[in-house]
């Protein structure tokens, strides 16, 4: 764990910072109502900051484990490809703005909460697959590793169908606006991962 803290400081803090909170709230359960985003709130100026706290503490056992474990296979290594500070500018700027189309969409539901760290997330995967869009992923149910390229493709159509479709309780919209956040800032920030991308792909093509 030291050498993570060594190359990739930044996500080794989050990483703890996420597991932390969780841990925290799992024995207070009076901070979740105080932590939690509630769109209802939030659209009327009300514990904005939950906009950015809900992204640090989980539901369940499992919920935190599939987050830290996406985050643990992509955050260490994208943090030294993207920056210190940048990779703190994405994780942080997503988190908030995968949140926004939530507050808006459920604005009047005063029932509906949401928590986790997954919008965030989705922006490190989908700013990993800019930098390495042909590297091999293994996907439940796919018995075979697929490229980066065609997960992301699958993730978003998966994501836009299941936010208008699905009743499973889970912040589909976070995730794909989370996605879609990745790729724009991590283009923000570095312009010219936009031409390795399309050279990565076209050198696959040939």
């Amino acid at each position: 764990m030291i050498e993570y803290i060594t190359f990739a400081p930044v996500a080794s803090f989050i990483f703890a910072l996420t597991i932390g909170a969780t841990l925290w709230v799992f024995s207070n359960e009076d901070l979740y109502g105080k932590l939690m985003m509630h769109p209802y709130s939030v659209y009327r100026n009300k514990n904005v900051y939950t906009l950015l706290t809900s992204g640090f503490i989980h539901k369940d056992w499992m919920h935190l484990f599939f987050n830290m474990l996406s985050y643990y296979f992509f955050a260490f290594v994208l943090e030294t490809r993207i920056g210190h500070w940048q990779f703190a500018v994405l994780y942080i700027a997503s988190l908030i703005l995968s949140d926004l189309p939530s507050v808006v969409k459920h604005k009047d539901d005063y029932y509906y909460h949401s928590l986790g760290a997954s919008g965030a997330v989705s922006a490190v995967i989908f700013s990993f697959i800019l930098y390495d869009p042909m590297t091999k992923m293994m996907i439940i149910p796919f018995p075979f590793p697929i490229p980066a390229i065609i997960f992301g493709v699958l993730y978003l159509v998966y994501c836009h169908f299941a936010s208008k479709h699905a009743r499973d309780n889970v912040n589909h919209d976070a995730h794909f606006f989370g996605a879609l956040c990745g790729i724009f800032i991590t283009a923000i920030l570095h312009p010219d991962v936009l031409g390795q991308f399309i050279h990565s792909l076209s050198g696959q093509a040939r």
